[in-house]
């Protein structure tokens, strides 16, 4: 028994480490081995006909870069720009791409056990199947984001035809 409760508080001791960042005056937690970097909002090339949510493309080093703007996607008011406005590059599935969000205002571990799952239902407009948990910060909650399903495979898909070849098909 002593054993047992030995290995449920070392569970709950595990920490997460996430980079937190807000859209919309929410804040979200995302794994930070899922972000590969963050950068200031470059000029983004408009791609015709893109999906709503697609912002166009930028050029990372060479690489072309999909930039997707992650308050469009979860139907969330799209807030104006600003200086605090990043880019996190992303992976996907084998897929770079970057998301916009409002802010990045830090990067912090939380203990498993801090981490509720999702309630049945969410405040925000975001569909519980890309929240991961919410994790419980003294006077704040934080939705933690599953990145892997926030696209769907057809997004993803078309995600990756843009970074491939420059074309978004709708």
């Amino acid at each position: 028994m002593a054993e047992e409760r030995s290995k449920n508080s070392s569970s709950s001791d595990e920490l997460l480490q996430l980079v937190i960042c807000q859209l919309s005056d929410e804040e979200f937690g995302i794994e930070i081995s899922k972000v590969k970097e963050i950068i200031r909002i470059p000029e983004i090339t408009k791609i015709p006909q893109a999906p709503y949510h697609i912002e166009g493309i930028i050029n990372l080093r060479g690489s072309i870069i999909p930039v997707i703007n992650l308050a469009a996607r979860f139907n969330l008011s799209k807030e104006k720009m600003d200086d605090r406005a990043r880019i996190m590059v992303i992976e996907l599935d084998n897929i770079i791409a970057g998301m916009i969000v409002d802010a990045v205002t830090e990067v912090m571990r939380i203990s498993i056990g801090d981490i509720d799952p999702a309630p049945d239902i969410i405040a925000s407009n975001i569909s519980e199947k890309y929240i991961q948990g919410v994790g419980k910060l003294d006077n704040r909650l934080l939705i933690l984001l599953d990145i892997d399903r926030v696209f769907t495979e057809e997004q993803k898909m078309n995600v990756a035809q843009l970074e491939n070849t420059g074309l978004i098909f709708a």
